[in-house]
């Protein structure tokens, strides 16, 4: 192999690249624009949840009650209703999410020592929305009692705050929070967006970028020449790697400044590890171009071939130990896995070569496994 032909074949591909302008602008827009799109979209905050009163008591203790909701950044206040079968039509339409009826009497139950019963309407549609509402509404609703049991034990039993502390919490917990202190979703799904973008976006460039030479007929100038497979496959990804490489930094950029990600490990590290997994990307682009001849279904294949498992495989939306045991098998045989580990470990746990070592490693041999495999496929003649 001749490096000198590796460079010509690389040169050939940034003057194509650079005279397709609407080419050219997809290879930087693309990842920035999925990274604000997914970043944001799936986000797994709960807050602002919509919801409605009916209070059939309208006392001064209901309002009290009410305001603990209002006031709370978890939800949206939306007004009241005088009876619950207004209030359905508004969840039917999505308006609101949940309801909170109040019964008549409550003031006065309460006055008197009894028991009330509160009835939270909540849709059941998104099922993990409607648990954290649930344990929204019980937290509010525990502090509410706990005050009132605060109040009583000091005007009847004349109790200080400490002994009343002691009676009614005897076990406190006192929960800290690692890595994402702020419970942030966007801290989490925001860095690892570029786990799955920088998945994405540089196979599909790569795989249309071959696949249109074989549309237009210039791939035929590259079996007609000199050129080895090794040297045009090289040659050929090498342009859409230092693509993609600038793209992360972009995106890593983003990350910081947009989503307010913290980064707190080893940079060398971190460009180490996504050099390697952007040439595994790469070389997924290219071992696709190989199989297909047209760009529709190169950016089809590519496209499913690396969201499906970038998203499902890789601990993303859920870790990889909670999975099924032919997932977690699944989830160690793709590169997705291990990059996603070296971004949260570099941007939220600080780790650095003793933690992420094995994993850069992986990513290593995962490149020059694929780029092996596309020279391999990569023939010098017209297939049928």
């Amino acid at each position: 192999m001749k490096w000198s032909r590796v460079k010509t074949v690389a040169f050939k591909e940034v003057i194509e690249i650079w005279r397709d302008k609407l080419y050219l602008s997809m290879a930087f827009m693309i990842p920035t624009m999925m990274m604000v799109v997914l970043g944001f979209g799936l986000s797994m905050d709960v807050e602002k949840i919509p919801f409605v009163v009916v209070d059939y008591d309208q006392s001064q203790q209901s309002r009290d009650y009410l305001h603990r909701f209002i006031d709370s950044r978890y939800f949206d206040y939306q007004g009241q209703t005088a009876h619950e079968k207004e209030a359905e039509p508004l969840m039917i339409q999505n308006k609101i999410r949940f309801i909170l009826v109040i019964p008549s009497g409550f003031q006065r139950d309460l006055l008197q020592g009894q028991r009330v019963k509160i009835q939270p309407v909540i849709d059941g549609l998104f099922t993990y929305q409607a648990k954290v509402v649930k344990g929204y509404v019980s937290a509010i609703n525990a502090n509410y009692n706990q005050e009132l049991m605060t109040q009583w034990l000091k005007k009847k039993q004349g109790m200080n705050a400490h002994e009343i502390a002691a009676l009614l919490e005897p076990v406190r917990l006192e929960t800290r929070y690692l890595y994402n202190e702020k419970l942030s979703s966007l801290w989490s799904t925001g860095s690892g967006m570029i786990m799955l973008v920088m998945l994405m976006a540089p196979a599909i460039l790569t795989a249309l970028g071959v696949v249109r030479e074989k549309e237009s007929g210039s791939i035929f100038n590259i079996y007609a020449s000199t050129v080895s497979r090794s040297e045009f496959i090289i040659g050929k990804i090498l342009p859409y790697v230092l693509i993609s490489m600038f793209n992360l930094l972009i995106l890593s950029w983003m990350a910081l400044v947009l989503f307010g990600v913290p980064f707190k490990g080893d940079p060398l590290l971190y460009l180490t590890a996504s050099l390697f997994f952007v040439s595994c990307s790469t070389g997924v682009g290219m071992l696709v171009s190989t199989l297909v001849k047209t760009q529709a279904s190169a950016a089809l294949i590519t496209m499913l071939g690396t969201m499906i498992p970038g998203m499902m495989m890789s601990g993303l939306l859920m870790p990889v130990n909670s999975m099924e045991a032919a997932a977690r098998v699944e989830a160690h045989l793709l590169p997705a896995m291990y990059q996603l580990n070296i971004v949260w470990g570099s941007f939220l746990k600080g780790q650095g070569w003793p933690e992420l070592g094995t994993n850069v490693m992986v990513l290593g041999g995962y490149a020059v496994f694929l780029w092996s495999l596309s020279i391999w496929r990569f023939r010098k003649r017209v297939t049928s």
